[in-house]
């Protein structure tokens, strides 16, 4: 699954390749500097203006990580099941398990709103980078040039969001070598509409997670609102009847998170060497202590499906990303390709300066390795509360540009919007969670550390952590909005347990955020210099790395050979019936009874999963894909485990996005769940 998740920092990078048609699929291009000339060349597409900005204008963000779009002029948006389970987990309750057994409203009023959820809508898009590259002057010191960029950047911000009501949001792209501010529209009104049960949407479970062959109706459907009334929507996608067929070349718009493919030699290496493994034994330990929760109890195993499921996914994906780095073929060919820009670099006088940005990479990756593991990782939603809590009052303190980016004045409304949401917390498991982190920080800082003393205050960690847990108050939002209103004396006067440890923690915290904003800084300024290299020898007519900003993808759907056999472009609605007999006994591969009833009258032969050759990456998951006409044809949902390196580099021969046919929606939707009031609305 595609979702992205953040479940750890990942490093920023920037992505540049060149425009050789033979390699035309690739590139998570902007909106604004769209790749026509590849395009016409292979395609014989001309997209206008008119057409991109409708696409654009479709298609949200969500706030939890993952891509969607409107598909009816009453506030309909799709996407997938598991980007929309956060919501689902958070709406379900013991007796009621809305990710077990599914939910559709009849009516307006049965749909349930979300606790927590916004929706971005990207709506303009301005070039920011002489102000914000403005600044920097050449004699300033790190530490002046971060202090520098963050205000420039919250004045942007600020700015334009008093100017235009839209959320504003300064992004780097190509490693600081130019900056975009990105304007939305929020829905923060959000109610779920329909979801399909797990055992449909993630059919195959954990086994068939990127992987191919995929038989999944990873498809949920939520709608907007305004004014306690469906909003009304200009832009949305309209559906295909019929859908791809294969070689029809499609296009995905979604919101790509995070990719490393122009990183240099040494940043790949520390990479395949120390960060990723590291990531992986994290996520590793975190899947087993779950586990173990789950196996307390039904209850138990529901309040942990939603983190569980996460780092599952978290870690595979991880898995095949490490896999890539250590294909050597694929280092042999980054390494070639930097020698030969290197090379180039110094052959030209004007350019020779730009190649000290490897040393400078080479220096904060080495850094970068000294810290890392060096934190305090504490991990429970009331802990992250308290900490928010204590560090938003020492924050405010401050003028706006000032502030860590987080805390400043235009972003606070969705700021709070998180930290005052009614979602359920389940304490038993907050316990569990941060008993365990506060142990591994004494594996990694050493027990008899002072930090490490004044966090256990005489206990084991778990007598810790329940006492911890047990003697907050954060539970409560009226709390949470007291001491928040309270501001730096409420923080100073409280005698709350997990705010007197989040004042413990973020000294350290901050400590290791300095050194890290520092050292990001330095990695800005070396890829700005990478980034005019590589514009004055291959032109600008190059896509930058992904940013969790809205891009187009495309390619044709085509399958694939592996291991001597051709793996179709398609699955069918039958495959899905023919898959479940295959696996007959296995808990994953059991259809909801719901598919079961309908099986005699689903037309079978309907298209339920297909693959294309789009460039796409987590924070994809939900992304609409659609023909030349911009008309719906599909749903991205995963990616086959051969396109995991995709971080690092892409590839066509093997490596595929996976999407739900839009047909396979419709024929659910009306056959399966009876509902035809979505069908009829879809299909105005």
């Amino acid at each position: 699954m595609l979702r992205s998740r953040l479940v750890l920092p990942l490093l920023s990078c920037i992505l540049i390749n060149t425009s050789d048609s033979s390699r035309a699929d690739e590139g998570m291009w902007l909106f604004n500097d769209l790749p026509q000339e590849l395009l016409k060349q292979k395609y014989g597409f001309e997209p206008t203006p008119e057409w991109a900005d409708h696409l654009m204008k479709s298609c949200v963000r969500f706030n939890v990580g993952g891509s969607a779009s409107f598909i009816s002029s009453s506030g309909l948006v799709l996407t997938n099941h598991h980007v929309g389970s956060d919501t689902l987990y958070k709406l379900s309750t013991p007796e009621r398990n809305i990710l077990d057994v599914g939910f559709l409203a009849k009516t307006h009023a049965d749909e349930l709103k979300a606790p927590d959820l916004e929706l971005n809508q990207l709506v303009n898009i301005k070039d920011v980078t002489a102000e914000v590259k403005g600044s920097v002057t050449a004699d300033m010191t790190t530490e002046q040039a971060v202090a520098a960029r963050r205000a420039i950047i919250a004045k942007i911000e600020k700015s334009e969001l008093d100017e235009t009501g839209l959320k504003s949001s300064v992004t780097t792209l190509y490693g600081g070598g130019r900056y975009h501010l990105y304007q939305y529209k929020k829905y923060t009104d959000v109610r779920l509409v329909w979801a399909p049960e797990t055992a449909i949407a993630f059919f195959g479970g954990d086994a068939d997670n990127f992987e191919y062959p995929r038989y999944c109706l990873d498809a949920c459907i939520f709608r907007v609102y305004e004014n306690d009334e469906p909003a009304k929507i200009e832009h949305f996608l309209a559906w295909s009847k019929d859908g791809p067929k294969e070689n029809d070349v499609t296009f995905v718009s979604g919101n790509p998170g995070r990719t490393s493919r122009i990183h240099t030699m040494d940043a790949i290496k520390y990479q395949r060497d120390r960060y990723l493994p590291y990531v992986m034994d994290i996520l590793r330990r975190q899947e087993i202590l779950l586990q173990q929760y789950g196996l307390r109890g039904k209850e138990q195993a529901r309040r942990a499906r939603e983190d569980l499921f996460g780092v599952q996914n978290s870690r595979k994906a991880r898995l095949g990303m490490l896999a890539g780095l250590q294909d050597p073929q694929v280092l042999e060919d980054k390494a070639a390709a930097e020698k030969s820009l290197v090379e180039a670099i110094n052959a030209d006088p004007k350019l020779k300066s730009l190649a000290s940005a490897w040393q400078t990479i080479s220096e904060t990756t080495k850094k970068r390795a000294e810290i890392l593991g060096t934190g305090v990782a504490v991990h429970s939603q009331l802990f992250g509360i308290a900490l928010q809590l204590v560090q938003m009052a020492e924050e405010d303190q401050k003028p706006s540009g000032e502030r860590l980016p987080q805390y400043a004045d235009a972003g606070r409304e969705s700021l709070l919007q998180q930290l005052y949401s009614e979602a359920p917390i389940y304490t038993d498991l907050e316990q569990v969670l941060l008993g365990d982190s506060i142990a591994r920080t004494l594996e990694q800082r050493g027990f008899d550390v002072p930090l490490c003393q004044q966090i256990l205050a005489g206990k084991s960690p778990a007598d810790r952590a329940a006492e911890l847990i047990t003697g907050t108050e954060l539970l409560s939002v009226e709390n949470r909005k007291q001491v928040a209103a309270g501001g730096i004396e409420a923080i100073r006067q409280s005698t709350d347990p997990l705010i007197q440890l989040a004042k413990i923690i973020d000294p350290e915290v901050r400590r290791l955020r300095e050194i890290t904003d520092q050292l990001d800084e330095q990695d800005k300024q070396a890829y700005a210099k990478i980034s005019e290299a590589r514009f004055a020898i291959q032109g600008t007519s190059v896509y930058p790395d992904a940013t969790f900003t809205l891009r187009l993808a495309f390619g044709p759907v085509r399958g694939y050979e592996q291991d001597g056999e051709m793996i179709p472009a398609w699955t069918s609605i039958g495959g899905a019936f023919e898959h479940e007999k295959a696996h007959a006994g296995q808990t994953d591969y059991s259809l909801p009874e719901s598919w079961k009833k309908a099986e005699t009258k689903l037309n079978k032969t309907t298209p339920l999963n297909f693959v294309s050759t789009a460039d796409i990456i987590g924070g994809n998951s939900g992304s609409p894909v659609v023909n030349r006409a911009g008309e719906l044809v599909g749903l991205i949902f995963d990616g086959n485990i051969q396109s995991l390196s995709g971080n690092y580099v892409y590839t066509d021969k093997q490596a595929r996005c996976v999407s739900v046919h839009s047909s396979a929606i419709r024929e659910a939707l009306k056959v399966v769940y009876g509902a035809d009031a979505i069908v009829k609305e879809l299909e105005k």
